[in-house]
């Protein structure tokens, strides 16, 4: 299973962004998908997720309004489109699928894309 993402890139407060996570080697449509991020220095954390089809989605408090998950099954593909970032939004994003829904653990990870907001 492979879960590439991409996208990231610098850009000035109130910018933004779209995500990219293309996912191969599993049934992409049978799966829930998530983005995290890890800003230097702190733990981990939860950004948004989506069910596998689409119709259920869930933010953290802090995108909530500026952030939207969406996905693409036929390109076995989920997004993550950032608008008016700032710079705490900064850090190293992460795509992550789990096979349940809407709890549960995430089985596979991608690598990482950075995102960096300058104010």
């Amino acid at each position: 299973v492979q879960l590439q993402a991409s996208g990231g890139g610098l850009v000035q407060a109130e910018g933004s962004l779209r995500l990219s996570c293309a996912a191969s080697g599993l049934t992409f449509g049978s799966y829930g998908m998530g983005w995290f991020r890890q800003a230097p220095g702190k733990e981990r954390e939860f950004v948004a997720s989506i069910n596998w089809s689409g119709s259920a989605t869930r933010y953290a408090d802090s995108v909530k309004g500026r952030f939207t998950i969406s996905r693409d099954n036929a390109k076995n593909t989920v997004y993550l489109q950032m608008n008016s970032l700032a710079p705490e939004d900064t850090g190293a994003y992460y795509c992550a699928a789990r096979a349940t829904w809407p709890s549960g653990e995430y089985k596979y990870w991608g690598q990482g894309t950075q995102v960096t907001v300058s104010s």
